[in-house]
């Protein structure tokens, strides 16, 4: 299995935030990657400057038989395609895309490591995860995701909201 996290703080040509998380999926389509199972929209402040605008994302699980390497250049491509800038790191951007699990694999290279090295501590990543996946299990630390999702702050679950709305794709 492979999950990718998508999120979005900023309004962009393609519209909010939700819009831009609803395009880039269309755009993970075209790239030939098959989505699978699509977690209901989270809302959680901008890390670490809670003055930015709030986040929203999702998580989804797809299919995907190339390596690693070759899904990063889709991502890329994509991230390109919504305009996302990347010119500070942490700043708001229209779409953010992060490989989270890629079939379990254990990899620390400069351009790729898996799992995304701080995903067990995100809770915009633990939530939407546990909602389409919820026996998923580190591939490093070899513990379920609840184990994650109860060793978060309070403050961390408290600030995580699950929105209404999903997206349904055509």
């Amino acid at each position: 299995m492979i999950f990718l996290g998508i999120g979005s703080n900023l309004d962009s040509k393609f519209g909010d935030r939700y819009n831009n998380i609803r395009r880039t999926l269309k755009l993970i389509q075209e790239e030939k990657i098959v989505v699978k199972k699509i977690s209901k929209f989270y809302e959680t402040p901008s890390y670490p400057n809670k003055k930015n605008p709030k986040f929203i994302n999702i998580v989804i699980e797809i299919e995907y038989n190339l390596d690693p390497e070759m899904l990063l250049k889709k991502i890329f491509l994509i991230e390109k395609k919504m305009e996302r800038k990347r010119n500070t790191k942490n700043e708001p951007r229209t779409c953010d895309i992060d490989i989270i699990d890629f079939k379990g694999l254990i990899k620390n290279q400069k351009n790729v490591v898996l799992p995304h090295p701080k995903m067990h501590k995100r809770n915009f990543v633990l939530f939407p995860l546990k909602e389409i996946n919820p026996q998923w299990i580190h591939p490093i630390l070899n513990k379920k995701i609840d184990f994650f999702i109860n060793n978060l702050s309070q403050i961390a679950r408290n600030e995580i909201t699950r929105k209404k709305e999903s997206v349904i794709l055509d």
